[in-house]
């Protein structure tokens, strides 16, 4: 199974919205082949293993397979696995984790032993979490219908992203700034509002990083302030407004950029409303670059599930802060968080922090 995890990591960015699964089929402590899921609508991890098999000449028939989760039961862009495995003779399926996804939920390891095949599932729950962990925006998305939002923020010891006269560039290192582009790249979408936009005027891609994809670009922008000249639409992208303006939309959509108006009642987008549909999107993690005011209000909104934290071994004493929250009265009503992880990167700290 770790061999299967380690499979798994090699699945590309390319596979999502699909989860990144690894399969490797063994009989008498011989490895008869293994695989890892291909990028969207190509063979699954269970499948690349058969056929790995088959072009060592190798029969599977009677043969173990471990994968890192349950094997899909559903016709979607290509048929199951589960009845792949099924056909293929294969006596027993090792599964890390059951799937999230309602399609499958347990019909995939159903029709394995419907069939006679020897199932287990969940002997390892250390390596369960790995396989989650692996997935964790594909689970996120099954199992609320929103994707998994992560925020990347980077700052001073004290706190600051900016200077009080706007001035950011550059207060994290070069290491840090390149490990932001990696992980804007493992995204499905990069999301950021308007203030950035007009302050900035952003390109908001993956760049130094070797990618076969570019993020899909969302701009929070509540009255369509945007220009249509702006960088951050090159290539497209989609904006979420709060107050309709069919001239400038008309303007936007002539650029080749998507406009949908999601108000609430006061007139503000409705930042949860919007998470429900980049879920339907099958948008499985976002990515959020935004200034301070769009941070707050989608934390009071309780869109956040992790922070990416860059802070740099300097002291600002004043500016831009990491976050416009609401002042509190009392210790106890804080939001509290979880550290995931906090590594050194070059000579700035990255903190991995979780909102229970």
């Amino acid at each position: 199974m770790q061999q299967a995890l380690v499979l798994a990591g090699r699945a590309t960015i390319e596979t999502s919205p699909n989860p990144k699964v690894g399969c490797v089929i063994v009989r008498d402590a011989q490895v008869l082949g293994q695989g890892w899921t291909q990028p969207v609508g190509q063979a699954h991890a269970e499948v690349q293993a058969l056929r790995d098999a088959a072009a060592n000449g190798q029969d599977v028939r009677g043969a173990t397979a471990y994968v890192t989760l349950e094997p899909c039961s559903h016709f979607g862009r290509t048929p199951p696995c589960a009845n792949g495995l099924r056909d293929a003779g294969i006596a027993r399926v090792v599964a890390a984790m059951q799937d999230a996804n309602p399609q499958v939920a347990g019909r995939g390891l159903s029709i394995l032993r419907e069939a006679g095949v020897v199932v287990e599932c969940d002997l390892f729950p250390d390596l369960a979490l790995q396989a989650r962990e692996l997935n964790i925006g594909f689970f996120q998305r099954m199992e609320t219908g929103k994707p998994w939002v992560r925020m990347k923020v980077a700052g001073s010891l004290d706190g600051f992203t900016a200077l009080p006269n706007g001035q950011s560039q550059w207060i994290t290192g070069p290491a840090a700034r390149q490990d932001g582009h990696q992980w804007r790249a493992r995204a499905d979408a990069i999301l950021t509002g308007i203030g950035t936009v007009l302050a900035d005027d952003p390109m908001l891609n993956v760049r130094g990083v070797n990618t076969p994809r570019q993020p899909q670009k969302i701009i929070v922008d509540s009255q369509l302030r945007i220009s249509p000249q702006a960088k951050v639409l090159q290539g497209g992208a989609l904006i979420v407004c709060a107050v309709p303006n069919a001239k400038k939309q008309a303007q936007l959509e002539q650029a080749g950029v998507e406009v949908i108006c999601l108000p609430d009642s006061n007139q503000q987008i409705d930042l949860s409303v919007l998470m429900q549909e980049l879920g339907r999107r099958q948008i499985n993690e976002l990515h959020v670059e935004a200034g301070a005011t769009l941070n707050g209000a989608l934390m009071q909104q309780s869109c956040v599930n992790e922070l990416l934290l860059y802070l740099a071994p300097k002291l600002l004493g004043s500016g831009a802060g990491l976050f416009h929250l609401p002042e509190l009265t009392h210790v106890d009503q804080a939001r509290v968080l979880q550290f995931h992880e906090v590594s050194l990167v070059g000579n700035d700290v990255r903190v991995l922090a979780r909102f229970r």
